[in-house]
């Protein structure tokens, strides 16, 4: 950021041809020493150079005597090139530099202000006021080649840097900030290097809405409680750098909403609390770097990111907020780093989400998003199981939207049936599961059924013909056919039907049972193993009317899994 300095010169002028040394005489002894040392160019150490805490007559400088020097004195009295720097002054009166025009440094070290310095739209270098005690500072329009320096300041009032332009930074790291009517530093539209609050202590909050950083808003370890409801209001910045709020205690919200972060967002260890409303607001965000909130970081109350772009996520279930205090919806984020990377986590995180608290009865983008994520981090299975249970999910809102009781009781079942099946359509394999259990079933029971001698043939030919039927006669009895008049049964003891048919010649060209192939016959209304054309189960036998209900049962879950194979395969029963 460039200045214009043009008009220094005719400032400085115009202040010498106004005012001069004698207007101020006497001079107080500390002007005097100020005036001795005036062209050294070294620190103007009055006292012992601390803080006063008491006005001592040896080191009471009056603020329109310090006006006078910054903008330019006079012949014989004018400030070194490194500017007006003093230290330990008892400043009094009011510092009244608005719309001044001052090219070297300002440096008011451990000074105590009688009253809030004034920098309204002036245009100066640096203004340095480290460990100094004011009741406040105007600056807003301010212009500075370099910085503004508040390192270890003690300051009972607001900092104004409204619209504000710094060639440098903004350091108050150690500063102590009060302001009861409002913000203790507001800086909305400030366009500055780096805003540096490192351990600082800012009772009222920070609002820096609109502000464009070249770099870094450091706030590691900083204290801002807020008086109202937002502690730190950073809508719509712009930093080129990172925002830090590692270990910071913000008491309040910390507003990020619509925000343009080209680093980090590092909530390493912070503590934000604002029970019953929100805790921190990044929705519409866009952080290209990586989001921490780990290292024992707590968010007591609602994480908002909808609509948020992150690069990487850096967590842990223990920083996670509240059931019911997470908004994800619309949010973006590439991978999870040193966080947990499985299904059954980052479900229990999408589970604090509470669209009914919001009027929202389902959000499916951010389980949508979740899988996204895991399969392009590798892991195929766990996105599986996360769009299962967005299917679940989904399902069952829309259950819940419906009206009519007999239509939610056939959707119920109909989801029902296709979640156990096929995964809601996310898992179309599962079809090919039941098939095989189902198959492995009828295996069981027509083997069961062909021991009982429960089967026979699916011919009215062979059914009719004398060595099926004399089977079915014990073994020394006679019984009349009508073909060949009386005939003796062919049945040995303890022999079944079917046994004994399967020893006469006359079978040996009927083709064998195998409840294995009957089973799949059976099951696959595609494939004809010729089983279920020759046999049948006899219900008239032990096992027979068990065999005969499963036959027709398998029959139709055959024809009803391989269309719901279909159906998953082909993506038509997903819910998108």
């Amino acid at each position: 950021m460039t200045l214009d300095w043009s008009l220094g010169a005719e400032a400085t002028v115009w202040a010498a041809s106004t005012v001069r040394l004698d207007d101020f005489r006497p001079l107080l002894p500390a002007e005097e020493e100020i005036v001795a040392k005036l062209q050294s160019g070294s620190f103007d150490r009055l006292g012992n150079g601390v803080l006063p805490a008491e006005p001592d007559p040896a080191r009471i400088v009056r603020a329109s005597f310090l006006r006078f020097l910054m903008l330019g004195g006079e012949a014989g009295c004018r400030p070194h090139e490194k500017g007006v720097l003093v230290h330990g002054a008892w400043i009094s009166e009011v510092l009244d530099l608005e719309a001044c025009r001052i090219f070297r440094d300002i440096g008011l070290n451990d000074c105590h202000f009688e009253a809030a310095p004034i920098l309204r739209a002036a245009i100066i270098n640096r203004l340095f006021l480290d460990g100094s005690r004011l009741p406040g500072l105007q600056a807003e329009r301010l212009e500075a080649r370099g910085g503004i320096y508040l390192r270890g300041a003690d300051v009972e009032g607001g900092i104004n840097l409204d619209q504000a332009r710094l060639g440098g930074n903004l350091e108050c790291d150690g500063a102590t900030i009060r302001n009861r009517s409002g913000y203790a530093l507001l800086g909305r539209s400030l366009e500055v290097r780096n805003v540096l609050l490192r351990g600082a202590t800012l009772r009222g909050g920070v609002n820096l809405a609109g502000a464009v950083l070249a770099a870094d808003l450091d706030a590691a370890g900083a204290t801002v409680p807020a008086f109202e409801r937002t502690a730190i209001d950073a809508t719509e910045i712009t930093c080129h750098g990172s925002i830090v709020l590692r270990n910071a205690h913000v008491t309040g919200e910390v507003r990020l909403t619509g925000s343009a972060i080209a680093g980090d967002l590092d909530c390493s260890g912070t503590l934000v609390d604002h029970a019953g409303d929100t805790a921190l607001d990044a929705s519409r965000a866009a952080i290209k770097g990586a989001f921490f909130l780990r290292r024992d970081a707590r968010l007591d109350g609602t994480l908002a990111l909808t609509g948020a772009s992150i690069g990487t996520i850096h967590d842990e279930a223990a920083s996670w907020p509240k059931p019911g205090e997470l908004l994800l919806n619309r949010c973006r984020y590439g991978a999870f780093i040193d966080g947990p990377v499985d299904a059954d986590s980052r479900l229990d995180w999408l589970a604090r989400q509470t669209p009914a608290r919001w009027g929202e009865d389902f959000w499916p983008q951010p389980y949508e998003q979740l899988a996204a994520v895991f399969r392009e981090m590798g892991h195929g299975e766990d996105a599986s199981s996360v769009l299962v249970i967005k299917e679940r999910l989904q399902r069952r809102a829309r259950r819940a939207r419906t009206e009519s009781p007999v239509w939610r009781a056939l959707l119920f079942v109909a989801d029902g049936i296709l979640g156990i099946t096929l995964g809601y359509g996310r898992r179309p394999l599962f079809a090919l599961v039941w098939l095989v259990f189902f198959w492995l079933a009828g295996v069981g029971i027509f083997a069961y059924a062909e021991g009982q001698g429960a089967v026979m043939p699916n011919s009215a030919v062979v059914l009719r013909a004398p060595e099926w039927t004399l089977c079915g006669i014990a073994h020394g009895e006679q019984r009349p056919l009508v073909a060949s008049g009386p005939s003796q049964g062919l049945a040995m003891p303890g022999q079944t039907q079917l046994d004994c048919f399967r020893q006469r010649w006359e079978a040996s060209s009927y083709p064998a049972f195998s409840p294995w192939m009957y089973s799949l016959d059976t099951l696959l209304p595609v494939l004809d193993m010729g089983q279920r054309s020759f046999w049948r189960p006899n219900p008239a036998k032990p096992g027979g009317r068990v065999a005969i209900s499963y036959f027709y049962f398998q029959s139709i879950v055959g024809w009803a899994l391989s269309l719901l194979a279909v159906a998953g395969f082909s993506g038509l029963v997903k819910s998108s």
